[in-house]
C-alpha cells in the first residue's frame, strides 16, 4: 500500500521515481512495478533498487534525486531526513506512531470491540496506523473480559492461508522484540490478560515468527510495552474517568499519527476531534486513514518534514511553484526618456 501513496503521484506530476522497498520485504514492491509496467507506465519512469542502509545512503545523496519520501522507524526517518535535508532535498519521512482509541460508555459495545479486535490485531499489528493502545473509560472499562474473548477467537496462522486473521510477524527479531517488551510490560506491573506468546499454529508453520494477540491491562506512562511502538498485536488498555483524561492521556504521547473515538454523541465527538492533537481523527472509525484526495496529515513525533503523502499535499510535495509576471504593454506612449528607479507597479 504504502508505495502507492508515493510513485502514482509522482508520475503524473511529470517526475521519474526510484523505490526502494524495505529489504526485509521487497516483494509487494515489485508486484506493482510489474503491473505500472503493464498499465503502460514507460521504461525508466519508475524503477526498483534494493539494499540497506548503503542504498538509502546512496539515494540520499545522489545530486540527481531532488526529493525523499520515507515510511517506516523513527531511527531510519531521522537519518534520512537528516542526510537528506543537509544534502539540500525536500524530504518527507512518516516516523512511528501509538495510536490510542478512546471508548466511551454509551458507544455501541459490540461494534466498538470489534472494531478494536480488527485495528490493534489485524496484519499482526504491522501497520503504522494500528491501534497498538485502548482507553475505556468509565463504565466501558468493564469490557476488558468481552475484549479478551473476541481476541481469542482470531486464527493464528499462515498469511495466505483463507481462514488466517493474524499472519506471522517479518522476522525473528521482530518477534524477539515484541516478546521482550511484553514481558518488560508485565515486570513493569502490566496484567497479562491474554499472553500471545508461544501461540500454538499449523505443524507447517512451527518454527514461524508468531506471535499471538496479546492484551495488558493496568498499564501506566513509563512502562515498557506503552513507551515503545511494539508493532506486533499487542494492545494495552489503560483506564480514564472522563473524556477529557482520555484526551490529555492521547496528548502526552509523543506521537501524532492517529486517534479514534467511539461513542453516540454528537458533543462529545466535536470536543475529542477538536482537542486531540493527532493528524489523522477517526469517529467510529478505528484506523482513520484519509481517502486520497485529502492529505496523511501524520503530527508532531511521526513525522519529519512539512508536506504530508498524498492529497494536495503530494501534489506540492512533488512539484515546484514558479511565478511568472509579465507586461504587455505595446502600441502605449511612452512620455519619458528618462528611466524610473522605483519598484514597477502595475497601472
Amino acid at each position: 500500500m504504502i508505495p502507492l501513496w508515493m510513485f502514482p503521484l509522482a508520475l503524473v506530476t511529470g517526475n521519474t521515481m526510484v523505490l526502494k522497498p524495505s529489504e526485509r520485504d521487497p516483494g509487494a514492491a515489485l508486484m506493482l512495478a510489474e503491473l505500472a509496467h503493464e498499465a503502460g507506465v514507460p521504461p525508466g519512469c519508475l524503477n526498483v533498487i534494493h539494499g540497506a542502509r548503503d542504498a538509502v545512503n546512496f539515494l540520499c545523496d545522489a545530486p540527481e534525486i531532488r526529493s525523499l519520501s520515507f515510511v517506516g522507524g523513527d531511527a531510519a526517518g531521522r537519518h534520512i531526513y537528516a542526510r537528506g535535508t543537509q544534502a539540500g532535498k525536500r524530504v518527507q519521512a512518516n516516523l512511528g506512531a501509538k495510536n490510542h482509541a478512546t471508548v466511551l460508555p454509551d458507544a455501541d459495545q459490540d461494534a466498538a470491540l470489534n472494531a478494536l479486535v480488527g485495528a490493534a490485531f489485524g496484519a499482526a499489528g504491522q501497520r503504522c496506523m494500528a491501534l497498538s493502545v485502548v482507553i475505556l473509560v468509565g463504565e466501558a472499562q468493564s469490557w476488558v473480559p468481552a475484549l479478551v474473548e473476541r481476541a481469542k477467537k482470531l486464527k493464528v496462522g499462515g498469511g495466505f492461508e483463507a481462514d488466517t486473521d493474524v499472519g506471522p510477524l517479518i522476522s525473528p527479531e521482530a518477534l524477539a522484540r515484541a516478546e521482550a517488551l511484553i514481558e518488560l510490560g508485565g515486570r513493569g506491573g502490566a496484567v497479562i490478560e491474554l499472553d500471545g506468546r508461544g501461540v500454538k499454529v499449523e505443524e507447517k508453520y512451527r518454527g514461524g515468527n508468531f506471535l499471538g494477540p496479546t492484551l495488558l491491562t493496568n498499564v501506566h506512562k513509563g512502562n515498557p510495552a506503552y513507551e515503545n511502538e511494539l508493532f506486533a498485536p499487542v494492545l494495552s488498555v489503560l483506564f480514564a474517568e472522563s473524556l477529557e483524561e482520555a484526551i490529555a492521556l492521547t496528548n502526552a504521547n509523543p506521537y501524532g499519527n492517529g486517534a479514534a473515538l467511539f461513542t453516540k454523541s454528537g458533543a462529545a465527538a466535536r470536543k475529542f476531534q477538536n482537542e486531540v492533537d493527532c493528524g489523522n481523527v477517526g469517529i467510529n472509525v478505528p484506523i482513520p486513514v484519509p481517502l486520497p484526495m485529502f492529505s496523511f496529515s501524520g503530527s508532531r513525533g511521526s513525522i519529519q518534514g512539512d508536506l504530508h503523502f498524498y492529497g494536495k499535499e503530494g501534489v506540492q510535495f512533488f512539484t515546484k511553484n514558479k511565478v511568472v509576471t509579465s507586461s504587455w504593454q505595446y502600441g502605449r506612449e511612452v512620455t519619458s526618456l528618462r528611466g524610473a528607479a522605483s519598484m514597477p507597479t502595475p497601472k
